[in-house]
């Protein structure tokens, strides 16, 4: 009688389901450079989370700054800086002289005023920083967002939201941050003053031409970034072709970027938009 009745109750396994867990935000930092395909995916499957990609904006930010001012800290150089900006100055007062717009005499009163007052510079520098940095990187980081929301939209027939955009370009900016730091790095061991670590900035080539443009792509940091970046909106997407979305964020990061270069050509403020 027993037998029978142990024979009719079901077989149950020693774990019936088991439930995905989500991820911590430090699980999903080591994720994106270990096992970025498997951690995009399994935080797809979840509500996406402001801290997913306002921390990493954060920290960029505050390396950005730290690494700002510990290039500056280097005499060598702060004095090249200072060399650069004084160069650009003067080329505006000749060609200011040149149109009429001042004398000669006092486009040397004021180069000279200046050069005294080098240290009030430096502080308008800091402050420059300070601001400026976290406000460009917001302002570029929604703007960045938004223009691939539309890509995947309308390009791709996505059906992503601007938040898993957002996270997808966040959880990526940890790549970032590595950047900075390795730049920082070199500036000092090379005691010059870099924006990035592109060919074109490690061997001093001005990226205003067509070779500069391209060889400023050549960036190992950016091509990882942007490949990462394509990983997180294809999983977002919900979608297994992963390798059509890097293709289309490279391409559009490489078109883009070529625009802008194109414009900064006509409309020199725009000159610095195109890496």
């Amino acid at each position: 009688m027993e037998e029978n009745q142990n024979q009719e109750l079901p077989k149950m396994s020693s774990i019936d389901e088991v439930e995905e867990l989500e991820l911590t935000h430090t699980d999903k930092l080591v994720g994106i450079f270990t096992e970025p395909v498997k951690t995009f995916d399994k935080i797809s499957k979840f509500p996406t989370k402001t801290v997913d990609w306002i921390i990493p904006i954060l920290i960029v930010i505050v390396f950005v700054i730290l690494s700002q001012f510990l290039m500056l800290s280097n005499p060598e150089i702060k004095r090249q800086q200072q060399d650069k900006m004084m160069e650009r100055v003067e080329k505006q007062f000749d060609e200011a002289v040149k149109k009429g717009q001042m004398t000669k005499e006092q486009a040397d009163t004021q180069l000279e005023a200046m050069q005294e007052n080098m240290g009030q510079a430096n502080i308008f520098q800091t402050i420059g920083i300070i601001v400026g940095v976290p406000f460009g990187m917001f302002i570029v980081f929604f703007v960045v967002t938004g223009f691939f929301l539309l890509v995947m939209k309308f390009g791709l027939r996505s059906d992503i939201t601007y938040s898993g955009v957002m996270v997808s370009y966040g959880l990526t900016m940890y790549i970032a941050a590595i950047e900075t730091i390795v730049m920082a790095i070199l500036a000092l061991a090379m005691s010059k003053f870099l924006t990035g670590v592109s060919v074109a900035d490690l061997m001093g080539i001005e990226k205003n031409t067509i070779s500069g443009f391209f060889l400023g792509k050549l960036n190992p940091f950016s091509i990882w970034f942007y490949i990462i970046f394509g990983i997180g909106l294809a999983k977002f997407s919900k979608s297994d072709d992963v390798k059509k979305y890097i293709i289309v964020v490279l391409a559009v990061w490489i078109i883009i970027g070529f625009l802008l270069f194109l414009l900064g050509k006509q409309f020199p403020f725009l000159a610095g938009f195109g890496g």
